[in-house]
């Protein structure tokens, strides 16, 4: 007997040696997928130098806080209280603490379990029951007692590596959704930019507008002053009054449109309406885009886009998933113990004769599924498929958003250029029509014309200055940068949350 204990500790030691030692891992490892057709750099036909002063790109590194490069401290003050503010930012950070717990959750299928149960029992046996099927020894008491202290201890040995290619799906899922959350950061970043960008731009034209708005209504005095020495008729008052009323009819959209993009920005703060009034309502010189943004280099937008990131960490976990359906298909081997004691008295509870023991492996082997396995794994090499055509989506549809952010940067800058001169050359026909006038050389038809075309332009201008800085804030989405000092705030403001909840619970 004692030789059979030896010989079936040293078959369990060898068995869990074996394990240990020669485990394998099913299915295939993962690689990011090569692209072979990635462009060594971006095109720069778009970038030509033709009347531009500012707007350029270059191979330079991405500036990952780009925004602080308009030295405007309102917005880099807005953009902080984002970081730590923005509930969607905040939402997406805990998604990722799911994540690793889930991840926990999987990971300890393959780490020893420990467990220990005590128990006590009392019994009254039936003498109906199936003790009737025996004859109980003569005075046999049916009342008794039962006393049990067990502990036992289970170890999947994952031989063929499911539960650890399960492991490795959870750590891509982990970074998957921290990838998700970059995004979260990177978008609600750009939309608060262009908030900001637009709001400006909106209270820059109110501002036109009004200054127009006084240049008319001294227009209409003139027509009035020089109707009552004959010198105008009717018409030209009518004239005069309707670019009164026409000027101030554009005020009301625009106000409108500046109230609500003030409640835009106070929402992505986590703020109720109007709560940023006080701050965004005193006028600021519209912004102007940076002189050079950098772009650094193609293959560079894997580590810093978030939706190319995503696309990897789902093939990732794809492709280890396909790995452990393989792994279903041979033994699943379990080693199991319990140690304790059991005694029908309190007294011999801890006596050397109340031990118990019991240790084996436990060998798992599918014979017959009725070809679930077969379709789980067929399930899961279709949808490593998809998740590798999706990832390749991505890349491309990366690389076009870049690509057409150049562009656009470019040619909206080019337009920028002409319209200032446009809008030079209106102001002199203004005050030229408005001297010929005065001196009675010409009607006001010619002063209402030029006036309007004067404004026209001077809105364009300041709608296409808005419209260039917005593509440098589309250019810098695209290429993924401004997520990281974002994301690092939030994270330290859930971190900071967390420690004071801790230190609120010790404190009770």
């Amino acid at each position: 007997m004692k030789g059979l204990s030896v010989r079936y500790w040293k078959g369990t030691v060898g068995l869990v040696l074996l394990a240990l030692g020669g485990c394998v891992r099913m299915g295939p490892d993962y690689h990011t997928p090569k692209e072979a057709d990635q462009p060594a750099a971006w095109q720069k036909a778009a970038d030509a130098r033709e009347k531009r002063s500012r707007g350029f790109t270059s191979p330079a590194t991405v500036d990952v806080s780009w925004w602080q490069q308009w030295h405007d401290p309102v917005l880099n003050r807005l953009i902080e209280r984002l970081s730590r503010e923005n509930l969607d930012i905040r939402q997406a950070a805990t998604r990722v603490l799911q994540a690793r717990g889930q991840l926990k959750v999987v990971a300890a299928e393959g780490v020893p379990s420990l467990n220990w149960a005590g128990s006590y029992t009392w019994t009254q046996q039936s003498r109906k029951g199936f003790l009737t099927l025996a004859e109980p020894a003569p005075g046999s008491n049916l009342q008794y007692e039962q006393y049990a202290n067990i502990g036992s201890v289970s170890w999947d040995l994952d031989v063929f590596g499911r539960i650890r290619r399960l492991v490795e799906a959870g750590k891509a899922h982990v970074e998957e959704q921290q990838a998700y959350a970059q995004g979260i950061a990177l978008a609600r970043l750009a939309d608060f930019v262009e908030a900001y960008l637009r709001l400006r731009a909106v209270q820059a034209q109110i501002g036109l507008t009004e200054r127009h708005q006084a240049l008319v209504r001294h227009d209409l005095a003139l027509v009035l002053a020089r109707q009552k020495e004959g010198a105008a008729n009717d018409l030209e008052v009518a004239q005069a009054r309707g670019q009164v009323e026409q000027t101030d009819s554009a005020l009301p959209p625009l106000r409108d449109m500046q109230a609500a993009l003030i409640n835009t920005m106070s929402v992505m703060l986590d703020l109720p309406p109007r709560a940023l009034e006080e701050e965004l309502m005193p006028v600021r010189p519209q912004l102007d885009v940076p002189v050079s943004v950098g772009v650094d280099v193609p293959s560079s937008l894997a580590q810093r886009r978030p939706d190319i990131m995503v696309a990897d960490a789902r093939l990732h976990a794809a492709t280890a998933e396909v790995g452990a359906a393989k792994a279903a298909f041979y033994p699943d081997i379990n080693l199991a113990g319990n140690l304790g004691t059991q005694s029908l008295s309190a007294g011999d509870f801890f006596m050397p004769a109340a031990k118990y023991f019991t240790l084996g492996p436990t060998v798992n082997v599918p014979i017959f599924e009725g070809g679930r396995l077969r379709g789980t794994l067929a399930l899961k090499k279709a949808e490593q498929q998809e998740a590798a055509l999706a990832y390749r989506q991505t890349v491309l549809n990366a690389w076009r958003d870049v690509d057409d952010a150049i562009t656009r940067l470019a040619q909206i800058q080019l337009r920028y250029q002409h319209v200032t001169e446009l809008v030079q050359q209106n102001r002199k026909a203004y005050n030229a029509a408005r001297l010929q006038y005065a001196d009675g050389a010409v009607p006001f038809l010619e002063v209402d014309r030029a006036e309007s075309m004067l404004l026209s332009s001077q809105v364009t201008l300041a709608d296409l200055r808005m419209e260039t800085t917005l593509a440098a804030v589309s250019l810098y989405r695209a290429l993924g940068g401004g997520w990281q000092p974002v994301l690092a705030a939030t994270e330290q403001r859930m971190a900071a949350d967390a420690k004071a909840e801790k230190e609120e619970k010790a404190a009770r």
